[in-house]
């Protein structure tokens, strides 16, 4: 004998899974009502259509960037959609943002060890999957960073287009709003690394070898290639490293002056920016 499927149960299921109502009517069906049984089916019907959109490419999403409540540590994470329609969606937010209240809480190790933290009971990696059914797109969480410093200062940029966490030397008056400042210029600026001594040895030997081969075709003499190369490598280093850059706000000096203006001996001891889709 079927059991009857009333309108206000196929409701009551879709209100708990967000499915769709022919989906929910089916799944009753399928499971005689049961619904334990009605929420699995569509889990694993859920964990199939994650499974066939494992190739899709899912380049939209949000950036999310928190500081803890005591300002001593903050994460940034990347949850991906396919579409910016999808990425617009105040639930789809509102889902990002729970990952990232996790992230805080906890400070995973690594992005594997965040997908294995829990929200209300089941693990962030099976809620990726129920979302990818709910949705009908692939969802993922592709980026994690964390910081931790006397003063760790979050920044969200461009609509969640673009997360910034800065760790700062010491916490005290004004250095929260300098830390603001400093979390835009790098949203900016993209700095490569702090200062020239976090630049890798792949990077300085590529910006040298750059370098040279556009003295060479300028056609200067051989001898004086090596120190006019020299000469371009600190001009990236100052372009392209943090505290070695011209403050936007102020380019009569530099990060690093700005800051220890604002407290002596100021300076940044790490920093994250993350952006969608880079």
């Amino acid at each position: 004998m079927s059991v009857q499927i009333s309108a206000s149960d196929v409701n009551k299921l879709r209100q708990q899974t967000g499915a769709g109502m022919m989906d929910c009517k089916k799944a009753l069906v399928e499971a005689n009502g049961d619904f334990e049984a009605a929420i699995d089916y569509l889990r694993k019907k859920g964990a199939k259509v994650a499974a066939s959109r494992q190739d899709r490419e899912s380049n939209e999403g949000v950036i999310i960037a928190k500081a803890s409540a005591d300002k001593k540590s903050g994460i940034v994470v990347e949850v991906n959609c396919e579409t910016d329609f999808v990425a617009k969606n105040a639930d789809f937010v509102a889902f990002a943002e729970s990952i990232a209240d996790v992230a805080i809480a906890n400070q995973p190790a690594s992005l594997e060890a965040l997908k294995a933290l829990e929200i209300d009971g089941r693990p962030i990696a099976e809620l990726l999957i129920d979302q990818t059914g709910k949705i009908g797109e692939k969802i993922e969480v592709s980026k994690y960073e964390a910081v931790q410093a006397e003063e760790v200062i979050a920044y969200i940029h461009g609509n969640y287009r673009l997360g910034v966490l800065v760790g700062l030397s010491a916490a005290g008056e004004g250095v929260e709003e300098a830390g603001k400042d400093v979390a835009m210029q790098i949203a900016a600026m993209n700095p490569v690394a702090i200062d020239k001594d976090g630049v890798d040895t792949k990077t300085i030997e590529r910006e040298l070898e750059i370098a040279k081969e556009q003295i060479r075709a300028e056609g200067k003499p051989e001898e004086m290639v090596e120190k006019i190369a020299q000469g371009k490598l600190n001009k990236f280093y100052k372009e392209s490293t943090l505290l070695n850059q011209e403050f936007v706000k102020d380019s009569s000096k530099n990060i690093a002056q700005f800051l220890d203006s604002v407290a002596k001996g100021l300076t940044v001891s790490a920093f994250k920016r993350v952006q969608l889709g880079a």
